[in-house]
Parts: C-alpha cells; sequence; structure tokens
C-alpha cells in the first residue's frame, strides 16, 4: 500500500468536520475517516477553540480541544520566532492580499515541510500553489 501524502490542516477544515451545518462537513467527513499524517500550527488550534467558543460555547470550544487531542495523526509545530519571520515575509510578498497572520504561518510550513496538499476552505492557503482539498474532491 503507498503511503499516505502529508497533508496541512487548516482551521476551516476542523470547523467544517466538527460543525453539521456547514457546506464542506460531508467531505471532511470524508476525508477524516482514513486521514493521512496531518500538520498544522498552534495558532490553527486557537483558531478553532476560539471560533467554537464564539459560535456556540465553552462546551462545544472543550469538546473541539479534546478532539484534536485525540486525532493521532496530527502534529501540532509551535509558532514561535522562526515562523513568525517566515510568515512577516510571505506577508510582505503578498500584500496585495488580505492574509491573516496564521494563513501566513500555515503558508510557511507547508513550504518548509514541502507539504503537496491543503485541508482548507480558505482559498488564501493556495497562494503558494500547494492544492486545496476543497478543489480536488469538493
Amino acid at each position: 500500500m503507498a503511503k499516505k501524502t502529508k497533508a496541512y490542516l487548516d482551521t476551516g477544515a476542523l470547523i467544517s468536520f466538527r460543525d453539521r451545518s456547514d457546506s464542506f462537513h460531508p467531505l471532511f467527513v470524508q476525508l477524516f475517516s482514513d486521514p493521512p499524517p496531518l500538520v498544522t500550527i498552534s495558532l490553527v488550534i486557537a483558531e478553532g477553540h476560539g471560533w467554537f467558543l464564539r459560535r456556540y460555547d465553552r462546551t462545544r470550544a472543550l469538546q473541539f480541544l479534546d478532539f484534536v487531542k485525540e486525532l493521532r495523526v496530527l502534529e501540532i509545530v509551535p509558532v514561535g520566532q522562526e515562523v513568525i519571520a517566515g510568515a512577516t515575509a510571505l506577508l510582505q510578498r503578498f500584500s496585495d492580499q488580505d492574509l491573516t497572520l496564521a494563513d501566513a504561518c500555515g503558508l510557511w510550513l507547508m513550504q518548509r515541510q514541502r507539504v503537496t496538499a491543503c485541508w482548507s476552505t480558505d482559498r488564501h492557503l493556495g497562494l503558494t500553489g500547494v492544492p486545496l482539498v476543497i478543489h480536488e474532491k469538493g
């Protein structure tokens, strides 16, 4: 059996999977049923927690964190000075885009780890050429 390619996991994919009202929910249910190795940044986890806290409540936000903790295929890369410096360069490169620091950190990580697939619903995560799974399977 061929080894699965590592994919970058963005906030939108986590929200889509955990929120049944999301239009991409069925796609991410399918993808999470047999996921490849996944990598993300700590800011994505913070964004997801904040989203569930604001949209729903503390219980749903904690359930989100429990899901992340149990996701054994997920590597969470902490955001430190190196990541921020790389992301800042990308923010400057794409200064014509409304790119968040979290998105730029994700783009930097995908380049750094040579990730070739991106689980995201955000078109900005495709700026460096990594294909978004919503365009391939959606």
